[in-house]
């Protein structure tokens, strides 16, 4: 009788069991996070993926298998709205479409059993497109070498009138970091001291041992060195700026001594352009300082390989979807090109 609801008195079934929607929402939220761990995925990943989804659930306002495509519309668009990449709108797609997945596999029967369901994904080949395509991210132009600039400068110019010089100061040589080394958001946040090595090559390295591997294989260490004066600034930062923080093992730690979320690091990039006074379409995310470190490394010649070794790309191809050159690239490449011609053809006239 599992599933029935009995009348005292009376053998004939009065209908399905039903629970609260959304308690049992949650416990199949619990569950797709069970199969995530068993599938391998790191901690970092599932945490960061529980929060995508739960505030995806959250905007949508209904269990999952009630979401129409009108309801994904309108959750999307409101992102969109909002200001938010087309990058990061496919990552709230994918993960409820992922859900629901899981839902269908795993779960359809209880669902149709206790709440008369028949699960249909609403995701579905006009709102994906529309809203998040197969866009990849160098479709959409990292910022400007001066525009970063002028965020550097904004940072610094904010550290001498900050209510609290410990944060201003820890964000402008993280944001920094983000930069010149080309780091993930989560590799920057879980950094150690003992991950700086001043001594080691001619700049200096940061050792990432916590680079982004390849779905279930763990994480992938590599050494990048601290290009662009960086050694500078983590040095400062060490010697000025982290004492005043509580003593951990962490390098960019929060109040409390503990390791940044990447989250927090992306809001915290969010509200210094809202200080700063940019308008929306000026403005950029962590992971576009990543995409502008390949792309202005690229620019000023600085091999494709190298910034393959620099970013923890598997490949080469991984790479150059990170480098939007800027629409005079061409005319500048040529340019270079020229007057290192005119220069070798004078040296040569000059010995003849």
């Amino acid at each position: 009788m599992d599933g029935l609801r009995l009348i005292p008195g009376n053998a004939v079934p009065a209908g399905p069991v039903t629970a609260d929607p959304f308690v049992f929402q949650r416990e199949c939220v619990d569950a797709f996070v069970a199969s995530w761990r068993a599938r391998g995925f790191s901690p970092v990943t599932i945490d960061n993926d529980v929060g995508l989804l739960e505030r995806m659930l959250a905007a949508l306002g209904c269990p999952a298998w009630e979401v129409t495509a009108d309801d994904i519309d309108r959750v999307v668009g409101d992102l969109a709205a909002a200001g938010r990449a087309s990058a990061t709108r496919r990552e709230y797609v994918q993960i409820f479409k992922g859900f629901h997945r899981f839902l269908q596999v795993r779960k359809a029967a209880e669902i149709e059993a206790g709440f008369g369901v028949r699960l249909v994904c609403p995701v579905d080949e006009f709102n994906a497109s529309r809203h998040v395509g197969d866009d990849s991210p160098a479709l959409l132009p990292p910022p400007t070498p001066q525009r970063v600039d002028e965020f550097f400068d904004f940072m610094k110019s904010r550290i001498a009138n900050a209510r609290k010089y410990a944060p201003a100061a820890r964000d402008y040589a993280l944001f920094r970091t983000l930069y010149h080394a080309g780091l993930r958001s989560e590799e920057a946040a879980l950094l150690e001291i003992a991950d700086l090595h001043f001594g080691r090559g001619p700049f200096g390295k940061l050792h990432v041992r916590f680079g982004k591997g390849a779905h279930t294989s763990g994480p992938r260490p590599r050494w990048v060195p601290m290009l662009d004066g960086l050694d500078l600034v983590l040095r400062w930062f060490l010697a000025d700026v982290r004492p005043r923080f509580p003593d951990s093992q962490v390098l960019f730690a929060d109040e409390s001594g503990g390791a940044l979320h990447r989250g927090t690091i992306r809001n915290r990039l969010r509200y210094l352009m809202d200080l700063e006074g940019r308008p929306f379409n000026d403005r950029f995310s962590p992971h576009a300082m990543r995409r502008a470190c390949a792309t202005h490394n690229y620019e000023r010649g600085v091999d494709l390989v190298a910034i393959q070794q620099l970013l923890g790309h598997w490949t080469v191809g991984s790479t150059m979807r990170y480098v939007r050159p800027s629409a005079t690239f061409i005319e500048d490449a040529y340019r270079r090109a020229v007057t290192s011609t005119l220069a070798e053809l004078s040296g040569e006239d000059g010995q003849e």
